[in-house]
């Protein structure tokens, strides 16, 4: 089984690159949904693209993403117990927490309401971003074996 470890762990590095991506550009994209006019056209199209990031790379990548952590961690154990992986496994719930918030806000969109405000939006497409420099910083430059 460990020699699967380095697969599991690849696999779990692209779904976290593409669940990052996702999660800086869908805020991006209720920036330019709330510019939009009420039942426009435009409004149609954000509300598309909205829904296929969300859906199709978003929500996929995130299960993944924990699905292979998970995996990791039963596989190395001792993780739970190492500082550094106690702090990026807190910054991953609070970016999962950050894509709850985002999905409970999608269907706001959806239903015709303009949460928040761009500006607040325009914040918030950093935050995971900011999440993710930890998590890195935790992985690579405090963890020994990286």
């Amino acid at each position: 089984m460990q020699a699967l470890y380095p697969w599991i762990k690849s696999l779990h590095l692209i779904l976290v690159i593409a669940w990052m991506a996702g999660m800086m550009y869908l805020p991006r994209l209720f920036v330019y949904h709330h510019q939009s006019e009420p039942g426009g056209e435009a409004e149609t199209y954000f509300m598309k693209m909205e829904r296929g990031l969300l859906k199709g790379i978003i929500n996929p990548s995130m299960i993944g993403v924990w699905v292979l952590g998970l995996t990791m961690i039963a596989m190395a154990p001792g993780l739970l117990s190492q500082i550094w992986f106690l702090v990026k496994l807190a910054c991953v719930i609070g970016i999962s927490g950050i894509h709850g918030f985002y999905a409970a806000s999608f269907k706001r969109f959806q239903n015709g309401e303009r949460p928040r405000t761009e500006k607040f939006w325009r914040i918030m497409n950093e935050v995971p971003f900011l999440l993710m420099i930890v998590v890195v910083f935790m992985v690579i430059g405090v963890n020994p074996t990286g």
